[in-house]
């Protein structure tokens, strides 16, 4: 029979984790902003930053995949929303379970940018779900991931560090078009939702 202080404890410890995870992933959060102000190309100002909005931090949202690396994999031309292309070798699949559903995507490698020291390891996750054009972006959202995150044949992928491509804020980018592939038959409620700021126009 379990104790009662046993319960206790195991409550307190999801709640100080719950606690811990949140201030993780809202640190996370004032780093993306500054990047904004800090980035020379960016579409966004200082006043702009009021107006991005994200879903509550859900550590459910994080899961470890099985990662299976590819092998002699052709360069593809992947689609940007202005209607140019840009190129990338797809670089790994990955498998995990989300509320006990079989589900597998698909990493990707930017060419253009595998040739800069500071970006060499960057894996590209680029996707689309159930929340789009509804609470989030229609034209999906990315995540960021690094090769050296891969230990053991795992990678953690937490889509509560999900962004918004630079095209949901402005136009004139050449935002990648997540691929079919990464087109998730179901709500991930995390990450960054619907900009609520005028659409700009690049000059």
């Amino acid at each position: 029979m379990i104790k009662i202080s046993t319960i206790l404890f195991l409550l307190l410890s999801l709640n100080t984790y719950a606690q811990t995870y949140s201030a993780q992933i809202s640190k996370h959060r004032d780093s993306y902003k500054q990047d904004f102000i800090k980035e020379s190309n960016s579409p966004l100002t200082e006043a702009d930053l009021q107006d991005l909005h994200f879903y509550d931090a859900d550590s459910t949202y994080k899961v470890l995949a099985e990662v299976e690396i590819l092998k002699n994999e052709k360069v593809f031309k992947m689609p940007t929303y202005d209607g140019t292309s840009k190129e990338f070798y797809r670089y790994a699949k990955i498998n995990f379970s989300f509320n006990g559903k079989a589900t597998n995507m698909t990493l990707y490698k930017s060419i253009a940018l595998a040739s800069n020291p500071a970006y060499k390891d960057l894996l590209f996750l680029p996707f689309t779900d159930e929340t789009n054009n509804k609470e989030t972006y229609g034209g999906g959202r990315y995540i960021d991931l690094s090769s050296k995150e891969i230990i053991d044949g795992k990678i953690e992928v937490d889509f509560n560090k999900a962004y918004n491509p630079y095209c949901a804020y402005s136009d004139g980018y050449r935002c990648p078009v997540p691929p079919e592939e990464n087109d998730l038959s179901l709500e991930v409620k995390a990450g960054e939702k619907l900009y609520t700021g005028e659409k700009k126009h690049k000059k």
